[in-house]
């Protein structure tokens, strides 16, 4: 089987509910971050064979194929192919996934894979809610419901019934959102993101036209206390807002290529697929599946987890994080090392290649080998990604 190998990860900024990325429409938001992809790599755009879009809320702006709209607002040429798929919060890892997969298997050489998610413009629970409203029904069947004796699916409720299979009270989740704040702003102030982060020009609130370059959820004054003082989502539980992922708008790609197309194009690697995992189990509880997905990818991988330098655990609930890392036996000190989407922000479908853009720059700007990405998602399913970086 042929390799995959990452030659370019980038990312927005993220842009907090109604902030700074509000006046962006997604697909124009997502056609910035393919642009940049042409221009870190110089690559011709007609060389792109496909490009596969995550994006978990389509519908108004989202709708209508918005991985086919963002290429024609974009500097390639409406010869260039895409897809957009939804694989809940993975969409776009998933994305990625795909992408090595048409590598690995020789159909393809140069695919891009990305994601965008603006929940400002396309608040969540759209793609429900507005259905629901107009008489339109619900995708939770009877049949569903039956066999599992639930109305719905709901990650909140998850959230709690981690903390609780996994025994972590308020204190431990809201010390861990903290946690993620005091390191994404050490990671600011160190230029961690530089690399990564695709500038985007905006507006701010006095009209003066600037670059959105930093994170807008990181919180330089975050505090225990003020973290405390959230109110629950549920009654009697631990599971706030404040130590949950934030709305964020952003978007982010990651272009996979073949070592043929490597010498063709003159790209350089930065680092190359070692393992892609998907698994699924209980769509109650949802959100441990990482767990399970995480133990099958390195076992396949024939490494331990030790072998892993870095890891990114998407910050969707404190809770998740805590119990992969009680689990699996992680070192905490090598997970979410720039903070995570507690402070930096989770728009959904572009977490997962925003993730990868954190991981991949991550690993080689301390000198490591191994990372491992992987994340919660809608239904119990769970993606991981092992890279090397090179």
């Amino acid at each position: 089987m042929s390799e995959a190998y990452i030659v370019s990860a980038a990312r927005t900024a993220g842009g907090r509910r109604k902030g700074a990325l509000a006046g962006w429409h997604p697909v124009e938001l997502a056609a910035e971050v393919l642009n940049a992809t042409l221009d870190r790599t110089g690559i011709d755009p007609a060389a792109i064979d496909d490009v596969i879009m995550g994006c978990v809320s389509q519908v108004g702006e989202q709708s209508f194929h918005v991985g086919r709209h963002a290429v024609l607002a974009s500097r390639l040429p409406e010869t260039v192919p895409a897809v957009t798929i939804d694989r809940q919060c993975g969409s776009s890892q998933q994305a990625i996934h795909f992408a090595a997969q048409a590598v690995m298997s020789g159909t393809q050489d140069v695919v891009l894979a990305a994601g965008v998610e603006s929940m400002t413009r396309v608040p969540m629970f759209t793609a429900t809610k507005l259905p629901a409203e107009a008489g339109l029904g619900t995708p939770f069947a009877d049949r569903i419901r039956e066999r599992f004796g639930v109305a719905e699916f709901s990650q909140f409720t998850g959230a709690q019934m981690m903390a609780d299979k996994y025994g972590f009270d308020r204190d431990a989740l809201d010390r861990f959102a903290l946690e993620s704040h005091r390191r994404a702003v050490a990671a600011i102030d160190a230029g961690a993101f530089d690399d990564e982060i695709v500038p985007v020009a905006i507006t701010d609130a006095q009209g003066n036209s600037q670059l959105h370059v930093h994170d807008e959820g990181v919180r330089r004054d975050a505090s225990l206390e003020g973290i405390g003082s959230v109110k629950t989502l549920q009654e009697g539980g631990v599971v706030t807002a404040a130590n949950s992922s934030q709305i964020c708008d952003g978007s982010a790609a990651v272009l996979v290529v073949s070592e043929a197309a490597l010498k063709v194009h003159g790209l350089t690697p930065l680092a190359r697929i070692v393992n892609l995992t998907v698994t699924a189990g209980d769509p109650i509880i949802m959100l441990d599946e990482p767990i399970r997905a995480t133990r099958r990818a390195l076992d396949r991988a024939g490494l331990t987890i030790d072998d892993i330098d870095l890891y990114e655990v998407n910050e969707a609930f404190a809770s998740v994080n805590l119990a992969w890392l009680k689990e699996t036996g992680a070192d905490p000190a090598r997970l979410n090392v720039n903070g995570g989407a507690i402070a930096l922000g989770h728009p959904l479908g572009a977490s997962g290649a925003k993730l990868m853009a954190t991981l991949v720059h991550g690993l080689r700007k301390r000198g490591k080998r191994y990372g491992l990405q992987t994340m919660c998602e809608g239904g119990g399913i769970a993606n991981v990604t092992i890279i090397e970086a090179l």
